[in-house]
């Protein structure tokens, strides 16, 4: 049985808090591996134009090649139509029935979890991994979140002890769109990918030969902003 995370997101584009988040996951979990797994569609960005996937994927490539435990996966990316957490989950069980999966997620996850898909599913059949981050509109602290979660839902959720990175995928589309260098927090093969195929370029931060707009759900992205800065673009 191998020990199996699970990074999703939007990845538009991926940078070095999703990295930091994953591998601590990895050591501190003992992870086998940890699977950065781009969505399709998000559920959450209806009215807002992503990158195309084939980029997205090449990114999130680049960024884990260098590291033997991370994983790219297309698992999303091959799904049709609304792909949320629940049904992630149990198509990756059905997939891999040998494998235990460790979702990670961010603070603000943790207390937004009630309002996903089938929340209780999300909880029966991942143990959560959650960054122990500041969370400003937190009603209780996150260990009394997670106690009642476990009440409620016998969840088996998890604290990640992981150095915040202050950064959000939106500031970097913002900042590559002002010609801002990106090394400080993406890695450099990743800037260098969008620099040569001039994505985030025009004021909506894309190039259209880049860039579709969503018109309904996917994804395991009923959350995916990993405690990182900058909401729910992760």
């Amino acid at each position: 049985m191998a020990e199996i995370g699970i990074m999703g997101g939007t990845f538009d584009p991926i940078h070095n808090g999703h990295l930091l988040l994953g591998r601590q996951a990895y050591l501190e979990y003992g992870l086998d591996q940890v699977w950065f797994m781009p969505s399709a569609v998000p559920p959450h960005k209806k009215d807002h134009i992503v990158t195309a996937g084939k980029d997205r994927i090449k990114m999130v490539s680049l960024a884990v090649e260098k590291y033997p435990y991370f994983l790219c996966s297309d698992f999303e990316m091959k799904r049709q139509g609304n792909t949320y957490t629940a049904e992630t989950l149990r198509l990756l069980r059905e997939q891999y029935p040998a494998h235990r999966f460790y979702f990670i997620i961010g603070a603000d996850s943790l207390y937004q979890i009630e309002n996903w898909y089938h929340p209780s599913k999300v909880m029966e059949q991942a143990v959560l991994l959650v960054a122990n981050r500041e969370y400003e509109q937190a009603p209780c602290p996150i260990k009394d979140q997670i106690t009642y979660l476990q009440k409620q839902y016998g969840a088996d959720i998890r604290i990640l002890h992981c150095k915040e990175v202050d950064i959000s995928s939106g500031e970097l589309r913002e900042m590559a769109m002002q010609g801002m260098e990106l090394c400080q927090y993406i890695p450099k093969c990743v800037e260098d990918y969008i620099h040569f195929h001039k994505l985030y370029q025009n004021p909506c931060g894309y190039t259209h030969e880049h860039a579709y707009l969503p018109k309904d759900g996917g994804m395991l992205a009923d959350h995916l902003t990993h405690g990182y800065k900058g909401g729910q673009d992760a």
